[in-house]
């Protein structure tokens, strides 16, 4: 295989065409649709996408549902304020988060995210800089990060984001990613219903988006950047509708 350098995947990508906010309509967003034998472009609306659908063919969505990860809180010596990323829950107390400033999060220090509520002592500190946190809190966890936690973004999008719910797939179900699969954001119910009418499958695979998003590739060639693995779920009858679709449906692979 071709070791590529990272620096052939550079481009330039003009700010102004980073949308800061979500559009209206989730499936008027622009999409791009390419013709791999010729090699044309086309410039299209999402909504578009059911017109190179064929009936028998298999339609793969994500059903993780993000956390609200991104936590502030402030050191219980200093008052300095601290930035963390849930990545992975260890236990009932513990996590595995990213933290900044990473210097102010030593082994020991305590962090109050709002008094009463949520406190958290680092314990370790990992090979890659990553800190696990132990939580001090009464009720339900769940409960307390989604009053207190900030949907985790990422750092092109300035804008605060006002509907939680927009970072999320409508079909959104089992909570667990650290960012949103973001290819499926652009799905509304009345397009799911049109694509089924089509008699399209539809299935559904639970994989939640880790560490891996965040991580800048800083290897000089992109086979030596280290890959970390995602929790992820299929089952029998879901993996069965892509397999027929595979085996024997209008893309049959040859």
């Amino acid at each position: 295989m071709t070791n590529f350098k990272t620096s052939d995947f550079y481009y330039e990508l003009p700010e102004r065409l980073i949308a800061q906010t979500p559009i209206k309509e989730r499936d008027h967003s622009r999409l791009l649709v390419l013709d791999k034998k010729t090699g044309e472009t086309e410039h299209k609306h999402f909504f578009n996408l059911i017109e190179y659908l064929k009936a028998g063919d298999c339609l793969v969505i994500n059903d993780t549902k993000v956390l609200p990860a991104r936590l502030f809180g402030n050191r219980k010596d200093t008052k300095t304020v601290i930035e963390i990323l849930l990545l992975k829950r260890i236990d009932k107390a513990r996590w595995e988060i990213l933290v900044k400033p990473g210097k102010k999060a030593k082994i020991g220090a305590e962090i109050i995210f709002e008094e009463k509520l949520l406190t958290g002592k680092i314990v370790d500190i990992l090979k890659e800089g990553n800190r696990i946190i132990e939580f001090e809190y009464e009720g339900i966890f769940e409960e307390i990060l989604d009053k207190l936690g900030e949907m985790p973004l990422p750092p092109y999008i300035h804008e605060k984001l006002q509907d939680k719910d927009r970072y999320q797939t409508i079909y959104a179900k089992h909570l667990g990613s650290a960012a949103a699969p973001t290819a499926g954001l652009h799905f509304n119910d009345k397009l799911l219903e049109e694509i089924e009418k089509k008699d399209v499958n539809i299935a559904r695979l639970t994989l939640h988006v880790g560490l891996g998003t965040f991580r800048p590739v800083k290897s000089e060639y992109i086979n030596e950047h280290i890959m970390h693995s995602e929790y992820y779920e299929l089952n029998e009858n879901e993996a069965n509708k892509i397999s027929i679709a595979k085996n024997s449906g209008p893309r049959k692979s040859k």
